[in-house]
């Protein structure tokens, strides 16, 4: 069982170098600087999150994700930076990437704007040869101690928004096919790939207390079919939320979460894996924590010390 996993592994590895190569998120919704470099600044305050993905519980080095996204705006400028920091593992291999986002808000009516962002940065490819087990003869120098290799990266976006209401976004991660030569000789088609994501939420309120939130996620890398991703939240005075999505042949997932006094945040979703995999996990858990930096929360954190 054990070969058959490594060798899946490896496969995946493989397909991560000419397919969909960038790092998989239930709670997308909850954190969109991971997908998007226009929402940087997009709102008052600065927002720090950070979403940790353990899949597939139960396989030996399944997918693990660590991300790790801050923004903010620059006053009066109607402008916003950001950064992305994350560590992707997948079996032998592990992809840590760093990039620096710059958005300008363009204020088309009162609540709602139109931004453009772009992305530059970084990223770091590695292979833990150890971990490898060769099917055929004649790849022995894949068996080194770990192989590593540095690529740029660049990415864009737009996002339309109406403050509290919706959003809609498009993004193109890796738009400079970069070539990944983790070996001398490596193929040519060994690059980063072009992503294009396409997402979008709207609230509607129930009542005073409840709004529902439907969303999806749409990521399409050729040479791979798109992925869709389609689900919904109910939330309650805008502190807690339950939800559920389905992500097209992969998964349907629960979603359940808290925001504590409008500046901490913490969600947790978990996946029903519904291909052939699910024999051998027990699901996919991810955890989200967020916290915002504001004027006026420290002005209420201020009043507070001094009673």
């Amino acid at each position: 069982m054990k070969k058959i996993i490594l060798l899946f592994l490896f496969i995946t590895f493989q397909t991560l170098l000419k397919a969909q190569q960038l790092p998989q998120y239930t709670q997308y919704m909850l954190n969109e600087m991971a997908i998007n470099p226009a929402v940087a600044g997009k709102d008052e305050f600065a927002d720090v999150r950070s979403n940790n993905r353990y899949q597939w519980t139960g396989i030996t080095d399944a997918p693990r994700t660590y991300m790790l996204t801050l923004h903010g705006p620059i006053k009066d400028k109607n402008m916003g930076l950001g950064m992305n920091l994350y560590t992707d593992i997948v079996g032998p291999t592990r992809r840590t990437g760093i990039s620096a986002s710059y958005a300008y808000h363009l204020k088309l009516k009162k609540d709602m704007f139109l931004s453009m962002g772009l992305s530059a940065g970084v990223m770091q490819w590695g292979i833990d040869g150890h971990k490898l087990k060769l099917h055929d003869s004649g790849d022995e120098n894949l068996l080194v101690s770990y192989q590593t290799t540095y690529v740029p990266d660049f990415g864009t976006g737009l996002y339309f928004h109406k403050k509290d209401v919706f959003y809609f976004g498009f993004s193109v991660p890796q738009i400079y096919q970069a070539p990944i030569g983790l070996y001398p000789n490596s193929s040519s088609t060994s690059k980063l790939v072009n992503h294009f994501m396409l997402n979008g939420a709207y609230k509607f309120e129930l009542s005073d207390d409840f709004k529902i939130e439907p969303s999806f996620l749409v990521k399409y890398a050729s040479p791979a079919p798109p992925k869709i991703d389609v689900g919904a939240r109910v939330i309650y005075q805008e502190q807690i939320w339950l939800g559920g999505a389905y992500r097209h042949n992969d998964a349907f997932t629960a979603l359940i979460g808290y925001f504590y006094k409008n500046y901490l945040m913490i969600g947790y979703s978990y996946d029903f894996t519904t291909t052939n995999i699910k024999k051998y996990t027990t699901g996919t858990h991810e955890i989200m924590l967020g916290i915002r930096f504001s004027r006026k929360q420290a002005s209420t954190w201020k009043q507070a010390n001094t009673k």
